[in-house]
């Protein structure tokens, strides 16, 4: 038995992990013990269960049955398994690893896994979200696990240098002859490499798992794949840094980069087909950092444009005023908010909604992240010339019916637009402010007289994106009343004795959300606002009026989806201010 420090002794009583409870309440640990060991893991860092056979306190075959009885889970001898038949692909290698797990099979959607530990929460989170499936325990006994992840792991480590050694071919040396095999359908040596059967699966895996982004990111020890997901960045794989040059190669010959060019940024395309009819495009974004070139893929989903402005969050009132905007013959609306706060969706939904035969589209940005036919869309190129300011003036001379520009970023550009605006045209756009009261300071701190923007600006939209809870497993959540009008809501508004909801997790949501809707403040520029803007007024002053005038701020919008269960009250704290 481990000898408790008489340091520990006077300290107060603390929680035990589920754990620890189980060996204290089947008799085999002291509750003093415990709790010193304990306390010593999270000095140190370390794990609990890997302390508690080290210290001699309880053997593992005792931790096994004992855990075994404890949760009712079955108790299986690794040394029984041949470590050969083990399923490969079931979990990332690093996941076992780094949480002495092993997967022993699939039966359905329930997903059969080896663990000394089943009491850790977080651990079972992190099998949801890497395999999709639910998890059924079995305990085995600690020692053995780590010596058959030892033997995994060194097996893992033989067929990484095997494809390391078959990047090694010549594969990457003759820019002209890789693009040659590219445009000829790709030689064969080529299609098998195992760099491009990496990145097919990583592409593959981001637009299954509803990704936005992939990051390829490389450091000076390590190399991380992150996906963005629902908002959040998640480590999913770590290659060998070796392999980070071939796969930055591949990826810019199939987006048709400069492979040689390493110490300037570049911008590319490349498309990916995943079903039948359906092609998914990739923009991709090179940047050089210390240790290789950082590689941002993002994913565009044609069918994003069509899903519907429903689907998108609008409540039918600010519904109401944004299709009555976009049904004037002339005016400028203007989108703004954060980078990827959905600006782009939101616009080609509204051009979608637009797009007629009898009507002529017209669009510049940087670049077209959205192909959408019966548009005529330009990609501005700075170093050539072609700025939005000179797609602009061309777009006038091509008889436009409405114009989109993907952002306004100076005073000619503003200019050009809100003179398209003022004479016949209906002007699409976006900036990056905080909300759409500012928006019109910002036009004015541009640089725009007064005048100009009163007259052109019917509408602009201010957005966030907020993660969507998942419907099959949230549950209410117990949030004092004192918290919730500190976040915002007005006492009338927490009658009728309704409760927010909370995030839980399942099979079918990514840590208890699903998918993202968007947080929107509508504010039309009505004849009070114009009066404010002509006089010069405060965007304080513009707020105030549109707040009587019944314009929500995005922090009133959110509260507004939390009080319907959309979203929890967490998710618009976290992407509003007050």
């Amino acid at each position: 038995m481990a000898v408790v420090d008489p340091a520990t002794q006077n300290q107060p009583p603390m929680a035990l992990p589920g754990l620890g409870r189980a060996l204290v309440e089947a008799g085999k640990l002291p509750q003093a013990t415990a709790e010193a060991i304990y306390r010593k893991s999270l000095a140190g860092r370390t794990s609990f269960i890997a302390d508690l056979t080290g210290s001699g306190a309880v053997s593992a075959a005792d931790l096994a049955h004992t855990v075994s009885a404890a949760f009712s889970a079955p108790l299986v001898d690794l040394d029984a398994l041949d470590p050969q038949r083990l399923p490969k692909d079931l979990l990332d290698g690093k996941l076992c690893l780094s949480c002495r797990i092993v997967p022993l099979s699939k039966r359905n959607n329930r997903l059969i896994v080896a663990t000394a530990d089943p009491a850790d929460p977080e651990l079972a989170e992190k099998i949801k979200f890497s395999t999709q499936l639910g998890i059924d325990w079995v305990i085995a006994e600690y020692d053995k696990l780590l010596k058959l992840l030892e033997h995994g792991a060194h097996a893992a480590s033989e067929a990484i240098a095997n494809i390391i050694s078959d990047f090694e071919l010549d594969e990457f040396d003759s820019e002209a002859a890789l693009t040659d095999a590219v445009d000829a359908g790709a030689a064969s040596e080529v299609d098998d490499a195992p760099v491009v059967r990496f990145l097919h699966k990583m592409l593959l895996d981001a637009v299954n798992l509803r990704a936005s982004d992939l990051h390829f990111e490389p450091y000076e020890n390590h190399y991380r794949i992150r996906y963005r997901i629902d908002g959040e960045l998640r480590e999913i794989a770590s290659p060998p840094v070796a392999i980070k040059d071939k796969l930055a190669s591949r990826i810019k010959v199939i987006s048709r980069l400069d492979i040689s060019e390493k110490r300037v940024p570049q911008d590319g395309r490349m498309k990916l087909k995943v079903g039948p009819e359906k092609v998914i495009d990739f923009r991709v974004s090179t940047l050089p950092t210390l240790f290789g070139e950082k590689i941002v893929i993002r994913i565009m989903d044609p069918g994003s444009a069509k899903v519907g402005i429903d689907a998108l969050g609008y409540e039918p009132e600010e519904k109401e005023r944004l299709l009555h905007a976009i049904g004037r013959p002339y005016g400028m609306v203007l989108v703004t908010g954060p980078t990827g706060s959905g600006k782009t969706v939101s616009l080609y939904t509204c051009l979608n909604l637009l797009n007629k035969p009898g009507v002529n589209i017209s669009t510049a940005e940087d670049p077209s992240e959205i192909n959408m036919p019966g548009v005529n869309q330009v990609n501005v190129n700075d170093k050539a010339g072609l700025t939005f300011a000179a797609a602009l003036r061309s777009f006038l001379r091509q008889d436009p019916d409405i114009i989109m520009v993907g952002e306004i970023r100076d005073l000619e550009t503003a200019d050009i637009a809100i003179k398209a605006a003022q004479t016949g045209h209906l002007v699409m756009s976006t900036l990056h402010t905080n909300d759409a009261p500012t928006t019109l300071s910002r036009l004015r701190n541009m640089g725009v007289a007064p005048f100009n923007i009163a007259s052109s600006v019917i509408l602009i939209t201010a957005q966030r994106l907020a993660r969507r809870l998942c419907m099959a497993c949230r549950v209410p959540a117990d949030i004092p009343r004192g918290a919730l009008l500190d976040a915002g809501f007005l006492p009338e508004e927490l009658e009728g004795g309704w409760k927010p909801y909370a995030p839980v997790g399942c099979n079918q949501c990514n840590n208890g959300y699903k998918g993202r809707v968007g947080i929107y403040q509508v504010m039309p520029i009505s004849d009070a606002i114009q009066q404010i803007i002509l006089r010069d007024g405060t965007a304080l002053d513009i707020a105030r009026q549109a707040e009587q005038e019944g314009v929500r701020t995005l922090r009133r919008a959110g509260l507004h989806k939390v009080s319907q269960g959309i979203t929890s009250l967490e998710e618009v704290l976290g992407c509003t201010n007050e």
